[in-house]
């Protein structure tokens, strides 16, 4: 697989999370509370200006495009 961010996912694509690419435990413990870590299934629901809609377990959740960059699949 090509390690890729959510930035470069194609909308309504189901992707398993890889790696969560940042030091920050508070935001690596926000995004685990959301449903967010590796090898979770995760859905690009649509693209926006600085940033995406995704689609985890039962939620929906609009990134900033800093945190989709950062969470690679």
């Amino acid at each position: 697989m090509n390690n890729m961010s959510l930035m470069e996912a194609l909308e309504g694509k189901e992707y398993i999370i890889q790696q969560i690419a940042t030091e920050d435990e508070e935001l690596n413990s926000f995004l685990f509370s959301l449903g967010c870590y590796v090898g979770e299934p995760i859905t690009v629901v649509s693209h926006l200006k600085g940033g995406c809609v995704v689609s985890i377990k039962d939620g929906r959740y609009n990134i900033d495009s800093q945190l989709a960059e950062a969470i690679r699949i």
